[in-house]
């Protein structure tokens, strides 16, 4: 799935479908994500509601 990103106030945003986070069970509402670079590899996981802040 290739994506491109979109400007969104003074940064840029990415839009990840609703099939992606299902399959991550996020709740974009409420959920809190960690971003984490590795070998030019963005990956992105939900953190447990015990890390979240």
């Amino acid at each position: 799935m290739n994506r491109k990103f979109f400007k969104s106030g003074n940064g840029w945003a990415l839009f990840i479908s609703k099939t992606i986070l299902e399959l991550l069970k996020v709740n974009p509402e409420t959920d809190f994500v960690e971003m984490q670079m590795e070998n030019d590899v963005l990956k992105i996981k939900k953190i447990s509601s015990s890390q979240q802040p």
